[in-house]
């Protein structure tokens, strides 16, 4: 039975796990190796079964404790070469790590991975799709200005997809961060709003996706209330019956973990 845990979620601090019993691997390790074994042992996930780290970029709220836990836990990490070779030089990578460029699919254990380039404000960020040999798949989608094609197809036909929905566009507009920032979150190098993930996921529910993990909330620009309300209000426009047709869930610090 595939499972999938959000352990960490917000602009503070990023940590996904998937996998099946036994075999596993991480999207991000953006907090602490100790914060980060809490939240595995809350949820009976053994570290030793990671097979290995996906990183998405090399944003300190996802690279946080990577070095840390490489560390200690002796698997491969995985991301695009710019990626990696922007945490080697900044010293979040251990000398003798096993790195590997995600340059088409990527097979670990027997889980197959394929990445899709996101739009953010790194030389180069992916999201990543993974089939678990259940034949369900999971899709990690978050840190991006807006949805591109690549991104669509990446994420179509998922059974279960974490989507960014960063922020309510009032909140950011009328809040207390300062004008670039601002500018800089509302571009199509920042985040996904609250409107732009629900749209989103009105598309994913047409292709098959039932299950709905909104991810990367801002705790100054947002409320989980407010981020689940968008996406209720667009599916339920579709026609779309809650806990029958489809779940949705907020994503935070140590989510229940959810099996498919």
């Amino acid at each position: 039975m595939a499972r999938f845990c959000s352990l960490y979620s917000s602009s503070s601090g990023n940590s996904t796990y998937l996998g099946m019993a036994g075999e596993g691997v991480l999207v991000d390790v953006g907090v602490s190796l100790k914060k980060l074994k809490e939240a595995c042992e809350f949820q009976n996930i053994d570290l030793e079964s990671i097979k290995g780290v996906f990183i998405t970029h090399e944003h300190n709220d996802h690279v946080k404790g990577l070095k840390p836990f490489l560390s200690k836990y002796k698997v491969p990490v995985f991301s695009s070469a710019e990626t990696l070779e922007a945490l080697i030089s900044c010293g979040n990578i251990p000398a003798g790590a096993e790195c590997v460029p995600v340059t088409g699919d990527v097979e670990i254990g027997n889980i197959k991975v394929k990445a899709f380039h996101t739009s953010h404000d790194t030389p180069v960020s992916l999201g990543y799709r993974f089939a678990l040999p259940d034949e369900r798949v999971i899709s990690v989608c978050t840190d991006l200005g807006y949805v591109s094609d690549e991104v669509l197809s990446g994420i179509m036909k998922s059974d279960l997809v974490l989507l960014e929905s960063n922020h309510d566009e009032q909140m950011l507009r009328t809040g207390p961060y300062p004008f670039d920032l601002k500018r800089r979150i509302l571009s199509e190098h920042g985040h996904l709003s609250n409107t732009m993930c629900a749209e989103t996921a009105t598309s994913l529910l047409s292709g098959g996706t039932t299950r709905f993990v909104l991810g990367h909330l801002s705790h100054e620009n947002n409320t989980p209330d407010k981020a689940y309300a968008e996406t209720f209000k667009s599916l339920d426009m579709c026609g779309a019956r809650i806990n029958i047709d489809y779940t949705l869930t907020v994503a935070g610090d140590k989510n229940k973990m959810i099996r498919l």
